[in-house]
Parts: C-alpha cells; sequence; structure tokens
C-alpha cells in the first residue's frame, strides 16, 4: 500500500522527466535531421516562416510599445523624477527593452499565436493518424514537418527581437515625451550602457527561445491522443510548458551571460 501511494505521490514527476527527456531527443533528431541531407522542406519552411510573421507582426507590436511604455517608461520615469535623474531612463531601457522585455514578448507572443497553431495543426494530424501514414510511406515526419518549423520559428524570432526593441525603445521615447523631457539625454545614456554584448546577447537568446517554443510544440502535437478534446489539452500544455521552459531558461542564460561578461553590470 506505501509502495502504491509513493508511486502515485511520485507519478507527475516521473511523467515530467519521461518528457523532458522526449524533447531532448527529438531536440536530437531534428538538429541532426537539419543538418544531414536531402534537404527537402524549403517550401514548408518558407511556408511556416510566412505564417508566423503574418500573424505575430501586429500583437507584437502593440505588447512592445504597451509594456515597455507602461513598465519601464512611466514607472521607472515616476521613480527617476523623484531625484532629479529623468534623464537616466536610457540607460534602464538598455536593461529593460534590449536584455529582457524585448526578448521575453517576443517569445510569448510567438507562442501564443505560432506555437499553439503549430500544436493544434500537428495533432490535428497525429489524431487522424496523417503521422501514421507519412511513416508508412517512408516519409520522415521529424524532417519534413518539425525541422522546417525549428528554423522558421528560430529565424522568425531572431527578426522579430529587433521588431520588439525597435518598438520597445519607442514607447521609452514615448515616457519621456510625456514627461515633458528632451530626448538627447535619454539617447546618450541608452548608448553609453548599450553595447554589441547586448545586442548578441538578446539575439542569441530570442533565437534560442524560438528553437525552445517550436520543440515544445512539436512534441505535444505529435503526441496528442484522445481526439478533439485531446488536441485542445496538448495545445494547453504546449502553452504552459513552453512558458515555462522559456523562463527557466531566461534565468539560466542571464545568469552566464552576467557571470562571463561582468562589464554589462557597469550602469553608467
Amino acid at each position: 500500500m506505501v509502495r502504491n501511494a509513493a508511486e502515485r505521490a511520485f507519478l507527475p514527476t516521473r511523467n515530467l522527466l519521461e518528457e523532458i527527456g522526449d524533447m531532448m531527443i527529438l531536440t536530437g533528431r531534428t538538429i541532426t535531421s537539419a543538418l544531414r541531407p536531402p534537404y527537402p522542406y524549403g517550401g514548408e519552411f518558407v511556408s511556416q516562416f510566412l505564417f508566423a510573421l503574418r500573424l505575430c507582426w501586429f500583437p507584437l507590436l502593440i505588447s512592445t510599445v504597451a509594456i515597455c511604455y507602461a513598465a519601464p517608461g512611466l514607472q521607472a520615469a515616476n521613480f527617476l523624477t523623484i531625484f532629479g535623474a529623468l534623464d537616466r531612463l536610457g540607460g534602464i531601457f538598455v536593461l529593460a527593452a534590449i536584455r529582457e522585455i524585448g526578448p521575453n514578448v517576443t517569445a510569448i507572443v510567438l507562442a501564443g499565436v505560432a506555437g499553439t497553431a503549430i500544436t493544434a495543426d500537428l495533432g490535428a494530424r497525429k489524431i487522424r493518424e496523417e503521422l501514421d501514414a507519412l511513416q508508412v510511406l517512408g516519409v520522415d515526419p521529424v524532417k519534413n514537418l518539425v525541422v522546417p518549423r525549428f528554423l522558421a520559428l528560430m529565424l522568425v524570432t531572431g527578426l522579430f527581437n529587433v521588431y520588439a526593441i525597435l518598438f520597445g525603445l519607442f514607447g521609452g521615447v514615448l515616457a519621456e515625451l510625456v514627461n515633458g523631457q528632451p530626448l538627447g539625454p535619454f539617447w546618450d545614456t541608452l548608448f553609453a550602457n548599450a553595447s554589441t554584448t547586448d545586442l548578441w546577447g538578446s539575439a542569441l537568446k530570442t533565437t534560442i527561445f524560438g528553437a525552445i517554443i517550436a520543440i515544445v510544440c512539436c512534441y505535444k502535437g505529435m503526441t496528442a491522443s484522445g481526439g478533439a478534446e485531446g488536441v485542445g489539452r496538448a495545445v494547453n500544455q504546449a502553452v504552459v510548458v513552453t512558458f515555462l521552459a522559456i523562463f527557466s531558461f531566461d534565468y539560466v542564460y542571464t545568469q552566464m551571460l552576467l557571470a562571463t561578461h561582468p562589464n554589462i553590470l557597469v550602469i553608467k
């Protein structure tokens, strides 16, 4: 009885570890399939790239401007005004828009829009047994379905990161104008604190976010079961797991970046 109770108590943990292991195996298979010829997924790659681009650009625009204007913009501006140091707002936007808000908002929007669509698409194919039919015909689902989505999301998140940073800075400009301040000090402190490490670190982090979104969503879609209800359950799980994976990786990545580049800790 004690053994059965212990097994039931640790069952969620065991299932989670098994899923993490399966996702790591899928990651390895995806990278191997992407590098090994032939490369039949060109058309699907372009289709998925344009699909994500079309669906995500406007939600990303609104989200980035709103969050950067409200959080580091208005809130930080109100705090800095107390000390008469509103000209330091540009330095704060290096920390906020470039290092964190831009990459995280990009990942959240891509996961919520493109990631859920990928999970639903692959989940429906799994329920209709199309994936099994592809394997019977000798077509590798990983190379033909997972790899193009993996590469497309990595590319589109890296590009959208630039887009998010630009509109995030626009939110800072709006905050400066609302407070009746000239933009010169904002840009001076921004460029004084920004470095190439911030830019490539942000781009690399967001690109890896895209890989995480693709792997989790493809895995959840390809393992869906239980009809239409199972597809909906897979979409819900994909969003939750993706967010947990993104935020966990963000913590580890940020700690490593700050440890290996301590110069970016100094605020000028």
